[in-house]
C-alpha cells in the first residue's frame, strides 16, 4: 500500500500569522526548511497490467480487448506517469483540484507543470516492467522565487522521483511546478480571444493531434488528477483566463517519447532512451489541432509541439 505522512498535508496551506500571508522568499524557505534531507514520500506499489492497458487504449495504441499486457512486459518511457498517482482525499485537494503534498505556502498554491528530466538505466535487465513491485522515492531538490513577466511572483519548485525494482534504480524523473497565488472565483481575468490560426511546421517525423474531452477525462482519470485545467471549462474562463480546457503536460511527454519509439527504434518494446529534457512554453487545448515534430541531429532528437497559431507548446531534447 501506498503511504504518506500526514504532516506533509498539515502545512501547506497555513499562512506564517494570522494577519500575513507569506512573501516568495519565505515560501521557499519554509519549504525547504519543511523538507530540508527527508524523503517527501516513500511508497512500494505493484505495477499491474490493467493501469498499462488503459493508457493504451486511452492512446489508441492497441485495439479494444479485455487482454492485458502479460506480467513481464515492458513499462514504455514515460508510462510509469499513470502509476504511484496522489491518494488523497477531495477535502485535502487545492482549490484548484491540485494535490497540495508539496505545495507552498499560501498564497502560492496555483500549480503547473512547467518540465523536467527523465532518466532510464541502460540495463535491459533492470528496467521497469508489469508485475514489479517498485519502490518510488520523492525528495525536494530546490524551491527559487521568480518573476513573472507580468512582474508577479512565483514560485518554482524541484521535485526528483527516483523509482527502484529489485535491480537498483530503473528510472529517475525530475518534474519542476510553478506555483502563482491563488485566484478565486469572479478574481480571474476574462480569456484573451482566439488567434488566427497559421499553417503548422513540417519535419521529418511529424504526428498530429486534437484532442477531445473524453481523451482528457481518461488521462485525469489513470493519473488520479483533480486539476480542473484539465476538465472543467468553466473554471478555466473564469478563473485560469484559458479559453477551454488543457491538454496535459504530461500526456504530451509520452506522445514525444512515443513518437522517438515509433521511429528511431521502430516500436522496440524495450526501447528507452537516456534521457529526455522538457519544458513547457504554452498551453494546447481542447478541441484545437496540434502537431507533434520530431528530428535528429547527431546523438540528439528534437521534438517540439506547435499549436494552430504558430506558438510552440512544448520543447523536448532525447538524447539516446
Amino acid at each position: 500500500m501506498a503511504h504518506t505522512c500526514g504532516r506533509f498535508f498539515s502545512t501547506t496551506t497555513r499562512h506564517i500569522s494570522n494577519s500575513h500571508t507569506a512573501s516568495a522568499q519565505e515560501a521557499c524557505t519554509e519549504i525547504s526548511a519543511r523538507f530540508g534531507n527527508r524523503p517527501v514520500s516513500v511508497r512500494k506499489q505493484l505495477f499491474d497490467s490493467n493501469q498499462l492497458h488503459l493508457l493504451n487504449i486511452t492512446l489508441n495504441r492497441t485495439p479494444t480487448s479485455n487482454e492485458a499486457p502479460p506480467e513481464g512486459t515492458p513499462i514504455p518511457p514515460g508510462y510509469h506517469l499513470v502509476y504511484f498517482t496522489p491518494s488523497i482525499i477531495e477535502s485535502e485537494l487545492g482549490l484548484d483540484g491540485t494535490d497540495r503534498i508539496v505545495n507552498p505556502l499560501s498564497p502560492y498554491t496555483r500549480r503547473m507543470w512547467a518540465g523536467g528530466e527523465l532518466r532510464w538505466t541502460q540495463d535491459p535487465t533492470a528496467l521497469l516492467r508489469v508485475g514489479q513491485t517498485v519502490q518510488e522515492t520523492t525528495h525536494l531538490l530546490s524551491a527559487e522565487p521568480k518573476k513573472l513577466k507580468t512582474g508577479g511572483d512565483m514560485l518554482v519548485v524541484g521535485v526528483e522521483k527516483t523509482f527502484e525494482n529489485d535491480r537498483g534504480a530503473a528510472l529517475i524523473d525530475r518534474r519542476n511546478w510553478v506555483f502563482q497565488k491563488e485566484i478565486g472565483i469572479g478574481e480571474g481575468k476574462a480569456p484573451p480571444p482566439k488567434p488566427q490560426e497559421k499553417d503548422l511546421p513540417s519535419g521529418d517525423y511529424i504526428r498530429d493531434f486534437l484532442q477531445t474531452p473524453v481523451t482528457l477525462f481518461r488521462f485525469s482519470a489513470l493519473t488520479f488528477n483533480g486539476h480542473k485545467i484539465h476538465y472543467s471549462p468553466e473554471w478555466c474562463r473564469a478563473v485560469e483566463g484559458h479559453r477551454d480546457a488543457v491538454v496535459h503536460g504530461p500526456l504530451n511527454l509520452i506522445y514525444m517519447l512515443d513518437l522517438w519509439r515509433d521511429t528511431a527504434k521502430k516500436g522496440v518494446a524495450e526501447a528507452v532512451p537516456k534521457s529526455i529534457n522538457y519544458r513547457a512554453m504554452s498551453p494546447l487545448y481542447v478541441g484545437e489541432k496540434y502537431r507533434l515534430v520530431l528530428g535528429k541531429s547527431d546523438a540528439e532528437w528534437k521534438a517540439e509541439i506547435w499549436d494552430g497559431f504558430g506558438k510552440c507548446g512544448m520543447k523536448g531534447t532525447i538524447l539516446e
